[in-house]
């Protein structure tokens, strides 16, 4: 079986610094997923209803919004938010 005990020379786990660590990967993860999902409604948007420039509008804001989401956590996915709204709208309007 392994050993699990800790060794004289083996530092003690920093859990605070882990759960930072992950706290921080999960933001990140949250902000990345809604803004992929709004490059591909944007990528939609002028695929199909072929407004490119509508388009190029809105992977704009997703790239701003991923910024600031990730910038500040107290908005956090919401900024990025916005932009998946917008093409949603212009993927059912145009």
């Amino acid at each position: 079986m392994a050993d699990h005990a800790h060794h004289a020379d083996t530092p003690a786990m920093d859990y605070p610094e882990h759960e930072r660590t992950y706290t921080g990967f999960v933001h990140f993860a949250e902000v990345a997923t809604v803004a992929s999902l709004a490059i591909v409604a944007a990528l939609a948007v002028g695929g199909t209803k072929h407004a490119w420039g509508t388009a190029l509008i809105g992977t704009l804001l997703a790239v701003i919004g991923t910024g600031v989401g990730i910038a500040a956590p107290s908005i956090s996915w919401r900024a990025p938010l916005v932009s998946l709204v917008l093409m949603l709208l212009a993927l059912l309007l145009l």
